[in-house]
């Protein structure tokens, strides 16, 4: 941007020459959990941000008569969505590729922009920088649960090249989170892949329901088909396939030689423990679906790490968020051998006689497990875990063999989809070290393409 023209303005000043260009989601009293349905018009919450560009995730919905109702309050795509209350400084754009229109719920704020003044996407970059995340942190209404509102966002300064030099920066930047998209993509569906064998044969038991009706298992191999029983037998969690063992987590660990133990507590880390580059300590936000996202990780001092190198993960384990989305959890791979089960997490360790990992993750991860530690967490205002609760989650565990004939299929789409990922990190780390360099004009468009390979 060396030598061309920048524009000083504010937010407001972007916003599309139309009605409720610029404006918040509705009254609470006016979209309620009661107005959801099955299908109709997604609502975007909080849950849907924070998926990279876009919004994303699984969406509430209400009736099209509903939203037609609170029509100021939707948004459609190209438009940019901003988190009001919650995780400040979130911010998505609508997709192009998704619904026509979306409900912005009570906690989000959203911009349809003016495209003669600015490039939406190039917004979204702005907004994602570090001097903008700085701006709305400094700028949020410290009462009560942090917050911001329409009058901060609409006042919000901007500081624009011309538009073709928008659109270009944003193009840059947007080839990078192609990439890193198509990763995410590559990993989520080589886990449901994993997800639908792990269904297949441990929660419907269809191997042991074929041979019990006296037909072959659909494909499978003759060696891993006798692998499993004909028949079921009765136990206090209903039928199981014969030989399988009924038993809980808690139970399962320690007969492995295992454990399930609480992470350090607040008086062991303080905030000036972490650092900017040191041992990664997980926390319940970088926890996702059986994955750990190391965007916004902590760190701390290796001799700190050392000092609490009783909570430092292996190979194998499975970390869960303690307190308020109890449902968090992720499988410990190779990459984060030594990291730290940090503050508000617990550690399930299934012992080196225990449960295959591969195994015992997806466990963890069915709609059954998730819905019973949801239900069984305590807490009147935000869900809490401790080990004993977690300990006492029913498992059916079948024999060792037929768990390492799974792992072996299962390891495969692990590991690639952890070479994406990784991937994906690194491109990330490109792109958020491009940046701030492009917005601030010390680097050009011209300099990056020759400087980065295609």
């Amino acid at each position: 941007m060396a030598g061309e023209t920048i524009t000083e303005c504010t937010v407001g000043d972007v916003a599309a020459p139309s009605r409720n260009a610029l404006v918040g989601g509705p009254f609470g009293s006016d979209l309620v959990s009661k107005d959801y349905v099955p299908n109709g018009v997604p609502v975007i919450r909080g849950t849907n941000m924070g998926h990279g560009r876009w919004v994303d995730g699984e969406f509430a919905f209400v009736t099209h008569e509903k939203a037609d109702s609170l029509s100021s309050n939707c948004a459609k795509p190209g438009d940019i969505i901003f988190t009001q209350r919650g995780t400040l400084g979130q911010v998505a754009l609508v997709p192009a590729r998704g619904a026509d229109r979306y409900l912005i719920s009570q906690s989000q704020m959203k911009l349809t922009v003016d495209a003669e003044k600015a490039d939406a996407m190039f917004l979204y970059y702005v907004f994602t920088s570090a001097e903008q995340q700085d701006y709305v942190r400094q700028n949020a209404i410290q009462t009560g649960v942090p917050h911001t509102n329409l009058g901060i966002l609409r006042n919000t300064p901007l500081k624009l090249p011309p538009l073709a030099e928008q659109k270009a920066i944003a193009a840059e930047l947007g080839a990078l989170d192609d990439k890193i998209e198509l990763n995410r993509r590559i990993n989520a569906t080589l886990e449901a892949m994993a997800r639908a064998l792990f269904q297949s044969w441990f929660v419907d038991f269809d191997p042991v329901r074929a041979k019990l009706d006296g037909r072959p298992p659909a494909a499978l191999d003759p060696a891993t088909a006798a692998l499993f029983p004909a028949s079921f037998d009765e136990t206090g969690l209903g039928h199981i396939p014969h030989g399988w063992t009924a038993t809980t987590l808690g139970e399962a660990c320690e007969q492995g030689g295992g454990s399930i133990q609480t992470g350090p507590f607040g008086t062991q880390l303080h905030a000036s423990d972490y650092v900017d580059d040191g041992v990664p300590s997980i926390m319940p936000r970088d926890l996702r679906d059986n994955r750990i996202d190391t965007s916004t990780i902590a760190r701390i001092r290796e001799q700190d790490a050392e000092r609490l190198k009783v909570y430092r993960v292996q190979i194998g384990d499975v970390i869960y968020s303690r307190r308020g989305d109890v449902e968090r959890r992720s499988l410990i791979r190779h990459n984060e051998q030594g990291w730290l089960c940090g503050t508000g997490c617990l550690r399930v360790r299934f012992g080196p006689s225990g449960m295959h990992p591969l195994f015992g993750a997806l466990y963890l991860g069915t709609v059954e497990s998730r819905a019973w530690v949801v239900r069984h967490a305590v807490g009147a205002t935000m869900p809490n875990l401790n080990t004993s609760i977690l300990g006492a989650l029913p498992m059916i565990v079948p024999p060792p063999e037929l768990q390492v004939r799974f792992a072996e299929i299962v390891a495969p789409w692990d590991a690639r989809g952890t070479i994406a990922l990784e991937q994906s990190r690194t491109l990330a780390t490109l792109r958020d070290t491009l940046l701030p360099k492009l917005l601030s004009g010390e680097l050009s468009v011209m300099d990056v393409e020759r400087e980065v390979p295609a």
